[in-house]
């Protein structure tokens, strides 16, 4: 570990040395890249600077135990030491876990899909409250939404919506909320006071870049059509919804938010390759995985990952076997725990992992 962590600091040290670079500062995208890693590596370098003054203290603790003739200076070595050892102990966990591999898709933007899903009207509802649930997430945290498409649900709610998110560390954090919501309640729509069970799903999906995905323009199909819903004539006028079918995957992607055609299609050419790149992704992540289905890193869209029960105020997740008592608050945006233990579960795999390798 201490060998790793040395390589750590020497980069660190020469990264800072780049940045002041003219050269480097003159290139935005040079810059911002060596930035975000000055960052990341000065995190993990104050820790490890700690940790050596740690052990160095240590060390002179022990050689005034052992030579000193003076009780008053040993004592004050014996108390030091007491206090310094399980610090050194707290530090090199704390290590361990810094020094666990990023997913190098945690820093990106990403797209976000809520769908209804099984449950009629109540489904629609609930993934409005979702996409409120996120909304409020999104704005607590700092970063900026801007809506791609949606299909209004006749009671209330959304079939679907899709919309991107920007920010720092925005897939790092959402990417655990992948998968099927189900919410218990007594639906608004129901007369007889029966609690339903309906699901809606959600998919994070990273913003890529031209470069991480290889898109041929001559296998996707570009429709236009009127768009539905809210934006008032000039929607239901002009053909400015777009519709792009990738044909050698199936994958189909429609716009219809902005009133610019070439807007529409630009956000659907961002949705298109971010979903080729979350195939590809889950194509490598099974291989890699093998036979062990991964706690947390590799939920599958068709899992259920949370409950959302309405009459006893509880919120589940079924990947952790975590629950909390405050649903309202988390319907109010409060999602911050389950992100964190989901975290700290998969860091907590990774780590299993690397020891058995």
């Amino acid at each position: 570990m201490l060998d790793k962590l040395q390589a750590i600091k020497l980069r660190f040290e020469e990264v800072g040395q780049l940045i002041v670079q003219p050269d480097i500062a003159s290139n935005i995208k040079e810059f911002t890249k060596l930035n975000k890693e000055f960052k990341d590596l000065e995190k993990i370098v104050v820790v490890y600077d700690e940790y050596t003054n740690v052990l160095g203290n240590i060390e002179s603790s022990k050689e005034i135990i052992k030579n000193e003739k003076d009780e008053e200076f040993r004592d004050m070595a014996k108390a030091e030491l007491d206090e310094l050892v399980p610090r050194q102990a707290e530090l090199e966990e704390q290590l361990k876990y810094m020094l666990i591999p990023k997913d190098p898709d945690d820093h990106k933007d990403v797209i976000m899909e809520i769908r209804a899903g099984a449950g009629g009207d109540e489904a629609g509802i609930f993934a409005g409250d979702l996409y409120r649930m996120y909304d409020r997430f999104i704005q607590e945290r700092g970063w900026k939404k801007e809506l791609i498409s949606l299909s209004e649900a006749s009671s209330g709610g959304f079939k679907e919506i899709v919309f991107s998110i920007s920010g720092e560390d925005v897939y790092g954090s959402l990417k655990f909320e992948s998968g099927v919501h189900r919410v218990q309640r007594v639906p608004v729509t129901e007369s007889q006071g029966r609690v339903h069970t309906s699901a809606a799903s959600v998919a994070v999906l990273p913003e890529v870049e031209d470069v991480d995905v290889n898109l041929d323009m001559k296998d996707v199909k570009k429709d236009t059509y009127r768009a539905s819903g809210a934006g008032g004539q000039h929607v239901n006028k002009t053909e400015s919804a777009v519709r792009l079918t990738h044909i050698p995957t199936g994958i189909v992607v429609e716009c219809q938010d902005g009133r610019s055609q070439h807007k529409n299609y630009d956000k659907a050419l961002q949705v298109l390759r971010s979903r080729m790149y979350e195939q590809e992704l889950k194509k490598q992540q099974d291989e890699i995985a093998g036979a062990r289905k991964s706690l947390v890193g590799n939920a599958d869209r068709s899992d259920k990952i949370r409950t959302y029960n309405y009459p006893q105020g509880r919120v589940t997740d079924h990947r952790i076997g975590y629950s909390v008592h405050n649903l309202p608050t988390v319907m109010d945006g409060q999602i911050g725990d389950f992100i964190d233990n989901l975290r700290m579960a998969e860091n907590a795999e990774k780590l299993q992992d690397g020891s058995q390798d």
